[in-house]
């Protein structure tokens, strides 16, 4: 039977938590429910798995983490054992998904436990913080989690959040049941080549993919969102690609420059540890995403500027960032242990960066493209194509490199 772990605090949510698994066991799951709370003892409901037994599967006792000195100590304490168990469990087969219900620090000791956990395992949160202008970042990570907005605080039962709770409960169940028969997708056995992709660079993916795809290669596209990029590296770590088009760089602008997309500053140094074939090109490296016109940090403000949709602006950066961001490639691309190809547009890096875009500056991209040029490792394969980067010219060069490198 698909068995569903139930992750609450139980001294604050203990009769939501009860009605929650209730109505999971409904549904033809069955539960097991672990108490994350600290103070207090559980109200309502008889967990399978207690806070003591949580405290001591962090190394410690619950008087300690009462004692600890401040409740955000205790907590962190109190994620390690949330997070052990549950790796405990999903390494037994015991569990089939995840569901929690919790404000701010509920949701971060219950997904604590759906981060540690890989893609695919069913992973539900519910939360009132889980609306307005909040990162989710913290809560979500690189994992596949859902993340469900309770319309009212998780205390009581009432028409609303019953009526939150038995969609949640039937999410899971489904979830949950669909993971006991299926498992874990398995690999199609064709070549998986990952790449990286932004609305900027859609099309020529799209048009990479169509014809790349039939060759015994499957494309996997990551959104390069600050998310996707890291995202897909963590899988690179677990032998999932035999190489990776690296096609939008945004992540690196974004980390030059800031917004809402900067990738770490490891991003783009997996595949070359681990000796992958990567094929670069530098797409979206000359903008950083921001919110609203209104929203945009006061550094950037000034610059020209790209209405991407109501809630999103590209800013261009500034020549030092982007000469710096060349600079990091090649550092990082210098390091590789495996063959790297560098193709790069000379027309335009993305859609705003064209003639009649706010963001073109042959000046900068040509002083960019000499920057990353010269600083690159002699072995590295480096080539330039006078077309822009969404150009269907452009994209059959990228394919005929791919044809040749993977």
């Amino acid at each position: 039977m698909a068995t569903v772990l139930v992750i609450g605090t139980l001294d604050t949510k203990g009769p939501e938590t009860r009605y929650l698994a209730e109505r999971i066991r409904d549904l033809g799951c069955s539960t097991l429910v672990m108490d994350s709370g600290i103070l207090g003892e559980a109200d309502g409901i008889v967990p399978e798995i207690t806070r003591r037994q949580v405290a001591e599967a962090a190394g410690s006792t619950l008087d300690a983490l009462r004692n600890a000195g401040s409740r955000g100590k205790a907590v962190e304490q109190m994620l390690k054992g949330v997070r052990s168990i549950a790796l405990s469990l999903y390494a037994e087969k015991k569990i089939h998904g995840l569901v929690a219900l919790g404000g701010a620090e509920g949701s971060v000791l219950a997904t604590a436990a759906m981060k540690a956990l890989p893609l695919g395992i069913p992973k539900l949160v519910v939360s009132p913080i889980a609306s307005g202008r909040r990162p989710f970042g913290p809560f979500v990570g690189t994992k596949d989690i859902l993340v469900m907005h309770s319309v009212v605080d998780i205390l009581g039962l009432n028409t609303v959040s019953m009526q939150a709770f038995d969609n949640a409960s039937a999410a899971i169940a489904g979830m949950a049941l669909s993971y006991e028969k299926i498992g874990l997708r398995r690999p199609s056995g064709k070549k998986q080549v990952a790449a990286t992709m932004l609305g900027n660079t859609t099309r020529p993916l799209m048009w990479i993919k169509d014809r790349f795809e039939p060759q015994g290669f499957d494309l996997v596209l990551f959104h390069a969102n600050g998310v996707g990029g890291p995202a897909m590296e963590e899988l690179f770590e677990l032998g999932l690609f035999h190489g990776v088009i690296d096609y939008t760089l945004s992540e690196l602008a974004g980390e030059a420059a800031g917004g809402f997309h900067p990738g770490g500053p490891h991003r783009m140094e997996t595949a070359g540890r681990l000796g992958m074939p990567q094929l670069i090109v530098p797409g979206c490296v000359d903008f950083a995403v921001c919110g609203r016109k209104e929203d945009i940090p006061e550094k950037l403000r000034g610059r020209p500027s790209h209405y991407h949709n109501p809630e999103f602006t590209l800013v261009r950066l500034n020549r030092d960032e982007q000469l710096s961001v060349a600079r990091a490639m090649a550092k990082k691309l210098n390091a590789s242990k495996g063959r790297v190809s560098v193709v790069v547009p000379a027309q335009g890096l993305s859609i705003p960066n064209h003639p009649k875009g706010e963001f073109w500056d042959p000046k900068l991209d040509a002083e960019f493209r000499d920057e990353l040029k010269g600083a690159l490792s002699k072995e590295i394969a480096y080539r330039e194509v006078d077309a822009h980067i969404n150009d269907e010219a452009f994209a059959k060069e990228v394919l005929a490199e791919a044809e040749g490198l993977f």
